[in-house]
């Protein structure tokens, strides 16, 4: 429905709808996560691992080669079924312990990225040792701070004050 006319369609789901994301994810279990399992995982030499979300996902490799290869293959395998990745929103990056090590020795920061709504960077412990952080995302907040200002503006005179 669009503006309130119901259109009859022959292809795909409605956005927005239940179906849409089950669908979505029966999709990419066959077409991502089985074959990356079966099939990626078994050719690389190095700890390779895959996380998904719905249609966001990560993947960590061990070996930088295996990474980039990997970014081509990957652009194959989804360009079979019609998919293809936001380029925009992919890149490659240095992240992890050893990177963090080579890092802090040379003064260097590392980069983070996000995921989930959370920006994901190599810390420290109170030890010294690594750990991973997360922190809510700018993007995400700042999207959050405008909306509760807007709810603010829109109910700060709604209530009246009775004083007797």
């Amino acid at each position: 429905m669009e503006e309130g006319k119901y259109y009859r369609t022959e292809l795909g789901t409605l956005q927005g709808g239940i179906l849409s994301p089950i669908l979505a994810n029966i999709y990419l279990h066959y077409i991502l996560d089985l074959w990356f399992e079966r099939i990626v995982k078994r050719r690389t030499i190095g700890f390779a691992q895959l996380v998904r979300y719905a249609d966001d996902f990560i993947i960590f490799f061990q070996s930088a080669k295996e990474a980039e290869a990997f970014g081509k293959d990957l652009r194959d395998r989804l360009g079979k079924f019609g998919l293809r990745i936001a380029e925009d929103k992919s890149r490659i990056i240095k992240f992890g312990r050893y990177p963090w090590l080579k890092a802090q020795k040379q003064c260097n920061r590392i980069a983070t990225f996000d995921f989930l709504g959370f920006t994901h960077y190599c810390d420290k412990t109170r030890r010294g040792k690594f750990k991973l952080g997360r922190k809510t995302s700018k993007a995400k907040f700042r999207q959050k701070m405008k909306t509760m200002n807007q709810w603010l503006k829109d109910v700060r005179n709604l209530v009246e004050l009775k004083l007797w």
